[in-house]
């Protein structure tokens, strides 16, 4: 168990690298759909079907990976899942149906969501045992690895193929997980030191009642954000170039706004919250949200819509991992495992709601209720204002 700054300082960088690693396996196999559509022959519909598989793993396993860290560990949980995750992303070019496609999604989704928890759960140790709300900063190292990962797979799309290149990220992500994962192996999870004046105590096994209700709730608003992130992803580029004539190109920077602003904000994120505490940080990042993204939806003019994105970006940026945080503070991996698969469930709602919602009404409109569940969380935050610890 670390004991020393020195120890706690390689710790969180283990941490961090994990992070990085996970968004930036993510984003290259994101980069590479296209090609392994047109490799499958999938339709439109087919293809999402297909995806789902992504979702379905992730969300199935996150319901039990936090059993796992109670019982083996979350650092152990993290490195194999690492491994797990670096050689499913390898499969998807393997496949020639959609059948085919839709099975290893499933691994890949189970590792994907497995991972999560698990260095989630660990990052909430250190943070417990720094008394620092660093939790943001391993989320930006997330969103990194996510832009770097884009990056680079969008350079080498023209030049490798989906096998080559989802083959690298494999031996990157096997050779990263052995480095990070030997420094991460070494320790165990840091318990936290009792505050003065109170005895030394673990988040429960079980849970009370009202425990589990406060843990709903912060993964309430993980979902309110977290949909919000989805809905940009998919539609906010669509938006631009269908509704304010943007040139392709500007249409597609409106996610890059988005996402850029919101590594930004999270690598303020552990200032942010030692100034304002995490009740100010989510009602004021919810707010600013709300605003940004109404902007954002009904602008006439694309720089507008574009600067709506970032302030957006930046609104949501931190309320993420202070939900997650809170959740693995009261009751463990299982509050951590509860409040990501909101939050996961709120980011695959958001797409698909959206597109309802502009069928109904039109695509503007559907988007303002991403400034609306922004709305929802800044309230939500301010609600739980006695349990969110500042």
């Amino acid at each position: 168990m670390p004991g020393h700054s020195n120890d706690l300082t390689r710790l969180r960088i283990a941490l961090t690298t994990f992070f990085a690693l996970d968004g930036f396996i993510f984003a290259g196999w994101v980069v590479r759909i296209p090609a392994i559509k047109a490799q499958t022959g999938a339709s439109a519909s087919t293809l999402g079907l297909a995806l789902l598989g992504v979702s379905a793993g992730a969300v199935v396993t996150m319901m039990f990976t936090g059993r796992l860290c109670r019982r083996y560990g979350s650092h152990p949980v993290t490195v194999v899942c690492g491994i797990l995750l670096s050689l499913s992303v390898a499969l998807p070019p393997l496949t020639h149906s959609t059948w085919a496609l839709g099975a290893v999604l499933l691994v890949f989704g189970a590792a994907y969501g497995g991972i999560n928890v698990a260095f989630n759960s660990a990052a909430v140790d250190l943070v417990a045992v720094l008394r620092r709300p660093i939790m943001p900063s391993f989320h930006a190292a997330f969103s990194l690895g996510g832009m770097i990962g884009a990056g680079l797979g969008g350079l080498v799309a023209g030049s490798l193929s989906p096998t080559r290149h989802l083959l690298g990220l494999t031996v990157i992500g096997l050779l990263v997980t052995a480095v990070a994962g030997r420094a991460l192996l070494r320790y165990e999870s840091p318990v936290p030191p009792p505050a003065p004046g109170r005895p030394e105590e673990r988040a429960p096994r079980r849970p009370d009642p009202r425990t589990r209700r406060l843990v709903v709730v912060f993964g309430l608003i993980a979902l309110c954000t977290a949909y919000g992130e989805g809905a940009l992803a998919d539609w906010g580029t669509l938006h631009l170039e269908q509704d304010l004539d943007a040139h392709p190109g500007i249409a597609a920077a409106g996610y890059s706004c988005f996402a850029l602003a919101m590594t930004i904000g999270r690598l303020c994120g552990t200032t942010l919250l030692e100034r304002l505490g995490r009740t100010r940080t989510v009602v004021v990042g919810g707010s600013m949200a709300a605003v940004g993204m109404l902007v954002g939806s009904l602008a006439p003019s694309v720089w507008a819509a574009l600067l709506g994105f970032a302030v957006t970006g930046i609104g949501l940026a931190n309320i993420f991992p202070i939900a997650v945080e809170r959740a693995g503070a009261l009751a463990g991996p299982s509050g951590v495992a509860v409040a990501s698969t909101f939050g996961y469930g709120g980011m695959l709602l958001g797409p698909p709601a959206i597109g309802f919602m502009a069928d109904w009404f039109s695509l503007p409109i559907a988007l303002t209720s991403v400034a609306t569940l922004a709305a929802v969380a800044a309230v939500i935050g301010y609600g739980t204002r006695r349990a969110t610890a500042d």
